[in-house]
């Protein structure tokens, strides 16, 4: 039988104690085992490749999070113009593809309607919310979610225009290194963008990829 340890006895309970009275003095604490519950359950983004690379046979294909983490990069780097809060893209951008840590990569090829992709990926998301623990952290996620798939302001143009360009950035330099033709990823982009960067950016990636 094993022995009783009263310190730890204390300490647990003393945290959940904690847990209780900070939840109810600070709207945004999330509890230290939602936290972490959350955030290994956000692994599988590092683990999971992207599907379209993979279907390609690209060798050492990014993940999901290095994907999001190049949008972040690009949000935080953008340049400011009226009515566009750049904070807010940089966060959109660490949770646009949050969901897929659990439906995965859902390409268009894959024969799931889009309607059926987005069922799938808002349930999954609100998951993740209570798996966070509710509160303000999961509602601040769900909401930056929801603004990017219903495509509603600036930011989200924006943020789905820095979608499209990590994605053929991504192409041209696997194209570079691997000798690959991905031309489709191209052609899947071109008059998509929605914003005077996005266009930009796209021109002056497709620019280099016919100098090469």
């Amino acid at each position: 039988m094993a022995s009783f340890n009263p310190n730890s006895f204390l300490y647990k309970n003393s945290t959940n104690v904690f847990d209780i009275a900070e939840s109810r003095m600070n709207p945004s604490f999330v509890p230290p085992s939602s936290a972490i519950d959350f955030l290994t359950l956000c692994n599988r983004l590092k683990t999971t490749k992207r599907a379209g690379w993979v279907k390609k046979d690209v060798k050492n294909p990014e993940s999901i999070s290095d994907h999001m983490y190049r949008m972040g990069l690009m949000a935080l780097i953008s340049s400011d113009f009226p009515g566009l809060n750049r904070d807010k893209c940089v966060k959109m951008a660490i949770v646009h593809d949050i969901a897929e840590a659990i439906v995965g990569d859902i390409t268009p090829c894959d024969g799931i309607s889009k309607e059926e992709k987005n069922r799938r990926e808002k349930e999954a998301l609100d998951h993740m919310c209570n798996v966070l623990g509710g509160g303000s952290r999961a509602e601040e996620i769900h909401d930056l979610w929801m603004e990017y798939e219903e495509n509603s302001s600036l930011e989200a143009k924006l943020v789905k225009d820095f979608d499209k360009i990590e994605m053929i950035l991504q192409a041209l330099e696997y194209e570079k290194d691997q000798g690959k033709d991905l031309e489709e990823f191209f052609v899947s982009t071109a008059g998509k963008f929605q914003t005077d960067m996005g266009k930009a950016w796209a021109s002056e990636i497709v620019s280099r990829r016919n100098k090469h």
